[in-house]
């Protein structure tokens, strides 16, 4: 049995695609946080899939969370033994779904599939449906083949991971490290670009600060009577903005489209309800993405020094508070995992695929920085999150014979 043919054998799942896809659709597995029960019904519909396939281990991680359906968020490990047990390759994937938005948006049921040609819609179909079921048809067809790849493939079907991961992947690190291997390796199917070239092995530092300015409220009528908090605001802003790029200009190729750190305003609070009333408080808030040459406290300390300075030349006080923080270090792009990722998508996609680093954060960002080498892939259309979400089964089934090539090959 050769490559080509476990390749000719997922040609034949296009209607496993749509069944796995169909029941999925169909268990919206919503955090509580965002009005949903979790991902109960959806990980018991897969449980029965995964034992119906007779994987040689199956196990469930279930993190308790008192406002999900059973009160508990399952994480599901599904393992087909390999030649070589002492390394694991790993497709990475989760359950959970975000809300529908607004129904009128949908020109279809959100929780119901419809298949139409080429395309499958529904919430969840692309993010993340289509990267369970390319992990699940790749190990059905080394077990329809009779293969045994070269190392274990295992699934890790996560829970949570649309809110933060704090009852997926960050609690499996935390409490169950001896889940993973020292030899193991990961793939996420879960980012992507629509030609399917992006390979991605990296990703910015995330900061997120809130600022809080406090002046005097007075009348509109005697501005020097306070201390507009809005204006000194909008001088902060355009300090913040000019001196962080200054200050952190370098470039990584690797990085698009931004090849340099970013810093952009964004959430503004309202200040006062009316217009002849000066703010004597205005909130605002920062999304900085940096390069990984730099540090968090590098971008702080400047961030405060800046702070300072408009402090003094405003009279006013400024709160700063860090709402999100996250570093990611990257794959080596020498990996042997990368190196075939790379060559798979070549040889399935006839493309020219790249390695690339983004701005956004993934769920990959925690396996790398515990050392596990980790790719980010998917041939997606990038319709995630989006009312009429759909996903395609041709590129279902390229992902599924990308790892199952990777599968094939890796040592």
């Amino acid at each position: 049995m050769t490559g080509k043919e476990l390749l000719k054998k997922i040609d034949t799942y296009k209607q496993d695609v749509i069944d796995l896809q169909t029941n999925m659709i169909a268990c919206p597995a919503v955090s509580p946080s965002q009005g949903g029960k979790g991902e109960g019904a959806k990980a018991a519909y897969l449980m029965s899939v995964l034992k119906k396939m007779k994987f040689d281990e199956i196990k469930t991680i279930q993190v308790k969370d008192p406002q999900a359906e059973g009160g508990v968020r399952p994480n599901i490990i599904a393992t087909y033994y390999g030649q070589d047990r002492s390394k694991t390759l790993w497709v990475m994937a989760h359950m959970d779904v975000v809300p529908a938005g607004n129904l009128s948006d949908w020109k279809t049921d959100p929780f119901k599939a419809v298949i139409k040609g080429d395309k499958i819609y529904g919430r969840g179909a692309e993010d993340n449906h289509q990267g369970i079921v390319c992990g699940l048809l790749a190990v059905k067809a080394f077990m329809d083949c009779g293969i045994r790849p070269p190392c274990n493939y295992a699934l890790l079907l996560n829970a949570d991971e649309e809110i933060g991961s704090e009852f997926g992947i960050l609690e499996i690190l935390k409490k169950y490290p001896k889940t993973f291997g020292k030899n193991d390796v990961f793939i996420v199917p879960d980012g992507g670009v629509a030609d399917g070239t992006m390979v991605e092995i990296a990703e910015k530092t995330v900061m997120w600060f809130e600022f809080t300015v406090h002046g005097k409220a007075t009348h509109g009528s005697t501005p020097k009577t306070g201390i507009n908090a809005h204006h000194a605001s909008a001088h902060l802003i355009v300090q913040l903005i000019d001196q962080l790029h200054k200050k952190f200009n370098k470039k990584n190729p690797l990085f698009a489209p931004e090849s340099a750190s970013t810093f952009a305003a964004t959430k503004h609070q309202a200040n006062v309800p009316n217009v002849n009333t000066i703010p004597g408080v205005d909130v605002f808030c920062m999304d900085c993405r940096v390069l990984p040459c730099y540090t968090q406290k590098e971008v702080y300390d400047e961030v405060m020094k800046i702070v300072k300075k408009i402090e003094k030349q405003c009279k006013v006080k400024v709160q700063v508070k860090v709402l999100h923080q996250e570093t990611s270090k990257p794959t080596d792009k020498n990996e042997p995992l990368v190196k075939l990722m790379l060559q798979s998508v070549r040889q399935v996609y006839k493309n020219s695929p790249k390695v690339v680093g983004v701005g956004g954060g993934t769920v990959a960002a925690a396996l790398r920085n515990k050392g596990y080498p980790a790719v980010v892939y998917a041939k997606l259309d990038e319709t995630m999150h989006q009312p009429n979400e759909y996903t395609s089964i041709k590129n279902t089934l390229g992902d599924s014979k990308i790892f199952a090539l990777i599968a094939y090959q890796f040592k």
